[in-house]
């Protein structure tokens, strides 16, 4: 198997392997050409970012500056909006679903170190991929761990840390972050 392979796989890895250093490279270039393009060149942005991320799909923003590991292992559905200052540390998959709204200074994250002293002084590490649903709102500065699965429809609050899976329909907020309630047709009717 390829380093590339392993992480995929969730197997220990090293990102170090020549390959995946020399397409972070690529990335690297990419992103910085990226975020020093004029801001209001916006045909050329969301053709920029088609070349950065895996999968865009229509009618996508995704505001600069933007950091990503290799950027081809993020997909975004239809009608995406990334903030500023987002980071998609994507050594491992993220999917994000249609409609999801991302607030600045958010931090995907699918990379974990190895726990055993030994092979993480090595730079042995392993990913998870991170799923989110359909029509969530991730609010600003909150932190999502490898391996998590936010459902359709939730909210993450601001500053959340989150460690788990969130449910659909979720309000979850916190460090960790946990569900403080279900949302309801109120909250879709835009009444408290």
């Amino acid at each position: 198997m390829t380093e590339r392979e392993k992480s995929y796989a969730e197997m220990l890895y090293q990102p170090g392997d020549p390959e995946l250093a020399a397409d972070r490279d690529v990335t690297v270039r990419k992103l910085y050409q990226y975020n020093n393009m004029d801001p209001l060149d916006r045909d050329g942005r969301r053709a920029a970012i088609g070349e950065i991320l895996g999968k865009t799909g229509e009618n996508c923003v995704v505001e600069q500056p933007l950091f990503c590991t290799y950027g081809y292992n993020t997909t975004l559905g239809d009608n995406c909006f990334i903030n500023v200052n987002c980071k998609l540390m994507d050594s491992g998959k993220i999917t994000i679903g249609n409609n999801v709204f991302i607030a600045p200074n958010v931090c995907i994250i699918t990379e974990e170190h190895a726990m055993d002293v030994k092979q993480r002084l090595e730079g042995l590490e392993y990913t998870h991929p991170v799923h989110i649903g359909d029509n969530v709102w991730i609010c600003t500065g909150a932190l999502v761990l490898p391996g998590v699965t936010i459902g359709a429809n939730s909210i993450i609050g601001a500053g959340s840390v989150v460690t788990k899976d969130i449910p659909p329909n979720s309000l979850a907020v916190g460090n960790p972050c946990k569900v403080i309630r279900e949302l309801t047709e109120n909250d879709q009717a835009g009444r408290q």
